[in-house]
């Protein structure tokens, strides 16, 4: 419109001739102007009002008249509209500037004839502006037209917008029936599923009481058989103290024995004594009737003691060694026909507890070999042997007898039973610490000593 507004105003340079005079004095617009219309008309004024002197133009537009006519067109809308509608003057100034633009639409509508290529908005604008014979029909015209136009562009776009909304209900109803039929497998699945837990949790249920059940019978069991081992026991420890005392009651009707039999022997020597007497007397008569040589028998020869070369383990340093001196179990050992007996373990745990059981029979072992080479008594070395869950395998050194106690039976009684297969008279030292030990073995005639005295003298070796 601006260039329409701003273009020559003929062909031939020259100006049109004056403007025929509105016929707007008998005709009025029907209806408000369509909005299509009202904005071409106020486009036409926006790019007109640039032309139009400031003192020439209405109060209310002097304001816009250096605005641009965008601007304008945006924020004088509505007062180019109220002046076009009630200022006839500026009207006819708006219609001249329309006239030099577009002087063939102008001169069409003012010899009544519409051009059939035109638009009918630009149309209804010039004929609202210049007012030639029959504008307001014009402008209806061209009103219902724009809505006639609008009305079948909201229909096409309304059945566009229905054509793309069936488009995307139908890809909405395929999409649920493929959702539909993915969550009827997948729940078909989950069903499936659930029913295979199920059976394997009554599995699971039915196994835990089961096994439940079987636990609370093998802790029954378990306790009954503790109730049976704990009977045993206290009937086995009851019978070993009887068996001790048993023991020691047969130990000391052996003792007794041997007193008694000691003092039977003696009254029976006083008894051949006086026979002897007797007979020596006669024999003193028989000697001085047949002048025989005086007997050497004296009193003092039937006195107990110990003669030279036949001492026991007993009569050896009562009082002159102490009892952890090495010399005094060298002193021991020099009897003739000495036999040790050694309680292993007894010894290796009072001299080195934190070496491995093997480890400390071995070390005894060792020690003892040495000892038996040098002095060429008899040893034996016993071990307890009633907790060994397999056999031992060892090679016993040279000069030592190994022994380890049977099921049931401790190195203590074995040592008793050595001592007691001794003969009697035989000279037998035990090595103990353990004084029941050496209260059993004192009894039986041997000699005991304790483990430290054994160990200084391996000690000292």
């Amino acid at each position: 419109m601006a260039e329409a507004a701003n273009a020559p105003a003929g062909t031939d340079g020259t100006a049109p001739g004056p403007a025929p005079e509105p016929h707007d004095g008998a005709e009025t617009a029907g209806r408000p102007l369509p909005e299509g219309v009202r904005r071409r008309v106020v486009g036409i004024a926006s790019d007109a009002l640039g032309g139009i002197a400031a003192g020439e133009l209405p109060a209310s537009l002097r304001p816009y008249a250096k605005f641009t006519p965008a601007r304008r067109a945006k924020y004088a809308a509505t007062a180019l509209a109220a002046a076009l509608e009630s200022d006839p003057a500026f009207r006819v100034r708006i219609a001249e500037r329309l006239r030099l633009g577009q002087p063939d639409l102008v001169q069409a509508l003012e010899t009544g004839t519409v051009p059939a290529a035109a638009d009918p908005m630009d149309v209804a604008a010039a004929a609202y502006l210049v007012r030639p014979a029959g504008w307001a029909r014009l402008v209806e015209e061209a009103g219902e037209e724009a809505e006639r136009a609008d009305a079948e562009g909201a229909a096409a776009e309304a059945a566009r917008l229905a054509g793309k909304l069936q488009e995307e209900l139908a890809e909405a109803r395929a999409a649920a029936r493929g959702e539909l039929e993915r969550h009827r497998v997948e729940a078909e699945g989950v069903r499936k599923e659930a029913e295979s837990l199920r059976k394997k949790v009554r599995s699971l249920e039915a196994d835990t009481r089961r096994a439940q059940a079987e636990s609370r019978r093998l802790a029954g069991e378990l306790e009954a058989a503790r109730a049976a081992a704990a009977a045993e026991r206290s009937a086995a420890e009851s019978e070993a103290r009887r068996l001790r005392h048993r023991i020691a009651e047969l130990e000391a009707a052996v003792e007794s024995g041997r007193r008694t039999a000691r003092e039977g022997r003696s009254v029976e020597d006083m008894r051949l004594r006086l026979l002897l007497d007797s007979v020596l007397q006669s024999a003193q008569g028989l000697q001085r009737e047949l002048a025989l040589p005086v007997t050497a028998l004296r009193p003092a020869d039937l006195v107990e003691a110990v003669e030279p070369g036949s001492a026991s383990p007993h009569d050896v340093a009562r009082r002159g060694l102490a009892e952890d001196d090495p010399a005094l179990l060298d002193q021991l050992l020099a009897i003739p026909q000495v036999h040790l007996v050694v309680d292993g373990y007894n010894v290796t745990k009072t001299g080195y507890p934190q070496l491995p059981l093997e480890q400390q029979r071995l070390r005894l072992l060792g020690g003892l070999a040495m000892l038996a080479q040098r002095t060429q008594a008899e040893v034996t070395c016993v071990f307890d042997g009633q907790d060994l869950d397999v056999p031992v395998i060892m090679a016993p050194p040279r000069g030592v007898r190994v022994r380890f106690s049977r099921t049931g039976e401790t190195a203590d009684e074995l040592i008793r039973r050595l001592v007691r297969a001794e003969p009697q008279g035989r000279p037998v030292v035990v090595v103990s610490a353990d004084k029941e030990v050496a209260d059993g073995v004192r009894k039986a005639g041997a000699r005991p000593v304790a483990s430290v005295l054994l160990l200084n003298r391996l000690a000292r070796s």
